[in-house]
């Protein structure tokens, strides 16, 4: 577990492997995106690159691009 502060992550988070507690660490990731995300996933299977984060219903491209620095596969 990361010490986390109120700036987000330190290193980033994993979409393939976070839980919804890591994914809600994130700016503008509630806990409702952060089902989502682990929905899809399961779904889906791993995502390949951080870009695919665009497919959850509710992550627009402003998010994304918010999202991108702060994400890894």
């Amino acid at each position: 577990a990361n010490p986390l502060g109120s700036t987000g992550p330190a290193a980033p988070v994993n979409i393939n492997t976070a839980g919804v507690d890591e994914l809600e660490t994130l700016p503008r990731i509630g806990p409702v995106l952060a089902e989502r995300i682990v929905q899809w996933r399961a779904a889906h299977g791993a995502f390949t690159r951080p870009e695919d984060l665009d497919a959850v219903p509710g992550i627009g491209e402003a998010m994304l691009a918010a999202l991108l620095p702060l994400v890894s596969v």
